[in-house]
């Protein structure tokens, strides 16, 4: 008697995870047809060489939509990007755990799954490999980049266009990407339309050398950024060149440089003070006014 009682409590206190994860809904940006020649099957699992879970193999790109309480709703969304170098995506600590973060502060959260180049058994082991031959990295990556931009331009786009649906207003829709999710923020920061137009843009330990010469739109949303000095694939810089672009064009910028926290510490780090880059992050959105009903 007491083992069922004990049961069907733990089977209560579980429904509202249960019904949490059950609400999550799932857009496809492209509905009907990959928008690319490969149909290769979208994969997740565990990689030990990350020692984290991931997502590799994404053709058709996808919005997973985490939804705050009507309490606290306050009208913003965002678009999340994780990381992974073109070939995976840290789905947990620069995707899921952000978006519920963020959610909480009454932000409509959508994590975005970006098309990917091919990869086999394990991409985090693969991208390993490759990134120490530049050319064959980038003969491998280089293909898919434009095509990941262009997801996350269409991602703004597809959330500001449907606003009146989710809750949110149009005008404070903004993105935050990390790594190789920094670049495609980075992109969308410097490449949008009118209609993809992002309210705030935050590329965090982003890979940005390839925008050095890209000029900073009339209009550029503000910039939050955040890296650490001893990241461990040499972006630092890129970061930097980020923050001079905007403060250059007399744009509204805010750069985090931490001494320590090497390169992917997302949501899952055991350094100070990155651990708390995320409440800097919610700062700086309430500052700008975001957090704001």
């Amino acid at each position: 008697m007491k083992s069922f009682l004990f049961r069907a409590l733990c089977a209560l206190l579980l429904l509202p995870n249960l019904a949490t994860a059950v609400a999550q809904e799932v857009i496809w940006l492209h509905p009907g047809s990959s928008p690319t020649a490969a149909a290769y099957p979208e994969k997740q699992y565990f990689s030990k060489a990350w020692n984290t879970e991931i997502v590799t193999n994404v053709t058709k790109p996808s919005l997973t939509v985490y939804k705050p309480s009507p309490e606290t709703k306050n009208g913003t969304a965002i678009v999340i990007c994780p990381g992974g170098g073109f070939m995976a995506l840290s789905i947990n600590s620069e995707g899921i755990d952000v978006a519920k973060y963020l959610a909480a502060r009454g932000i409509t959260a959508f994590v975005l799954k970006y098309r990917l180049a091919h990869s086999g058994d394990d991409a985090a082991q693969e991208f390993e490999a490759l990134f120490n031959d530049k050319q064959k990295f980038a003969a491998v990556v280089g293909p898919v980049i434009p095509q990941s931009i262009a997801d996350g331009l269409d991602a703004v786009a597809y959330v500001r266009s449907h606003a009146s649906e989710f809750g949110v207003q149009p005008d404070r829709v903004g993105i935050v990407g990390f790594s190789a999710g920094g670049t495609v923020t980075a992109g969308v920061a410097l490449q949008y339309t009118q209609a993809s137009r992002p309210a705030f843009v935050a590329p965090i330990y982003a890979a940005a050398s390839g925008f050095k010469e890209a000029p900073v739109p009339a209009d550029a949303p503000p910039l939050f950024i955040a890296a650490a000095t001893d990241d461990s694939l040499g972006l630092a810089p890129d970061s930097i060149l980020l923050y001079q672009k905007w403060t250059a064009a007399q744009k509204s910028a805010e750069l985090h440089m931490y001494a320590k926290g090497g390169h992917g510490f997302g949501m899952h780090s055991p350094f100070e003070p990155t651990a708390h880059w995320i409440d800097r992050f919610a700062d700086w959105l309430d500052l700008e006014g975001f957090l704001k009903k």
